[in-house]
């Protein structure tokens, strides 16, 4: 295995990984939710009284976040190999995942790694093993 040195972006990674620490580390501190893409995104509808807002607007950061980093750090362009069936399955198992696990990896990886939460780890644990065996399934056997 080989580093693209070219592509390597460490210091923009460096700043998100620090951004994402910080939103978490804000949101449970300020009003005890845990900082999750998919309880974000479930919880949302149907609304609760005063819940929808802030769920809205943290949502609205993940959609905007990406243009503003653009801006920022001018990455280079994402080269995407798929066709729309395989991305949509995909989405679909992700969200099968999600549910299952009752979390995504933001949630459990990001916000439960940091609690210390056991359940958390062994989630995290799957997605990554399931991400490495994907990959290499992908990349070494078809």
């Amino acid at each position: 295995m080989t580093i693209d040195w070219a592509h390597f972006t460490p210091g923009s990674g460096l700043v998100g990984g620090l951004l994402i620490g910080l939103a978490a580390a804000w949101l449970i501190l300020e009003n005890g939710y845990v900082l999750g893409a998919s309880g974000l995104l479930g919880e949302l509808v149907p609304p609760r009284a005063g819940d929808w807002p802030w769920r809205a607007e943290a949502l609205l950061g993940l959609v905007i976040a990406p243009f503003v980093a653009r801006f920022l750090f001018a990455p280079a362009a994402p080269v995407i190999e798929a066709n729309a069936a395989t991305l949509v399955i995909g989405g679909l198992l992700v969200g099968f995942g999600t549910r299952l696990a009752n979390g995504c990896t933001s949630g459990h990886g990001v916000c439960g790694l940091a609690r210390l939460s056991p359940r958390s780890l062994v989630a995290t644990a799957i997605f990554m093993a399931g991400g490495f065996a994907t990959v290499f399934f992908i990349r070494h056997v078809l």
